[in-house]
């Protein structure tokens, strides 16, 4: 509660500020000079700038309005993409979202320098990133469909070893390659590899051509529906991972953070995209 002499105070030293009489005072009572009158509207938008702006500044700080800058790496992008960028429109649409499909190679160096918010890609990564984790799925064997192993309800590793194998370039991602080689190492051979291809699509597409074999995640099979057969291999399973920058504590960022892993937690990604 303002006293009446201290608003009389504040009156008199905004009068003095705008070098005019905001009131007429007399016996009869106060009342507005043209100058006052005309003052009073633009004063009142002020404070309902004020209003909003404290308003925006209180929905910064509780994540829920910002703009954050998503990578998908490609293999996840098909399935992915929709329910995330969904659910964060609806819980949180004072938040901007751009979206960017990549390769995992420029996702973890625009996460380290920035230039995206949060990604979402398959381990294993690099020190520097936070993680966490949104799936699980089933690894597969890739054949294609006349392969005399394409009708079996699971293969393990070993069972491939005489195979011809299509695979990414060691180039493409190295913390891969070496998880592979422990993969195959662990199952007794080093594959045979006839043709590398940078893109799923384009593994799946040799493998339709019959050029090899390759093993990929259950959900990339939403890809390439004809051509193809995907046959799990016994006890191999694959995680998909939210990232960021380890140390950003953007209330934005964390929003989207809890509404993602709430979305992972009540959703199969994998069948929602």
């Amino acid at each position: 509660m303002i006293s009446q002499q201290s608003l009389s105070q504040q009156i008199a030293l905004l009068e003095r500020m705008l070098g005019a009489k905001l009131f007429d005072r007399d016996t009869r009572g106060t009342s507005l000079t043209a100058v006052g009158v005309l003052f009073l509207p633009e004063a009142r938008a002020v404070l309902e700038r004020a209003d909003e702006a404290i308003d925006v500044v209180a929905r910064a700080v509780r994540g829920e309005v910002g703009s954050l800058r998503l990578a998908f790496l490609a293999t996840t992008t098909n399935y992915l993409l929709p329910p995330v960028v969904r659910a964060v429109r609806q819980r949180l649409p004072g938040i901007r979202l751009t979206t960017e499909e990549t390769t995992i190679a420029p996702l973890v160096e625009g996460v380290l320098k920035g230039r995206y918010d949060v990604a979402f890609t398959r381990p294993p990564l690099v020190a520097g990133l936070e993680t966490r984790t949104l799936i699980s799925e089933p690894v597969c064997a890739v054949l294609p469909e006349e392969h005399p192993l394409a009708g079996r309800s699971e293969l393990t590793l070993g069972e491939l070893a005489g195979e011809r194998w299509v695979l990414t370039p060691r180039s493409s991602w190295e913390p891969w390659h070496q998880a592979f080689d422990h993969s195959f190492r662990t199952a007794g051979f080093t594959p045979d590899v006839v043709q590398r291809d940078t893109s799923v699509q384009g593994l799946l597409g040799l493998v339709a051509a019959g050029v090899g074999i390759t093993r990929l995640a259950r959900s990339a099979s939403s890809l390439r529906r004809t051509g193809v057969v995907f046959v799990p291999l016994t006890g191999e399973f694959v995680p998909t991972e939210m990232v960021w920058l380890s140390g950003d504590t953007s209330p934005a960022l964390r929003g989207l953070l809890d509404v993602v892993t709430e979305l992972a937690a009540s959703t199969d990604l994998t069948e929602s995209g």
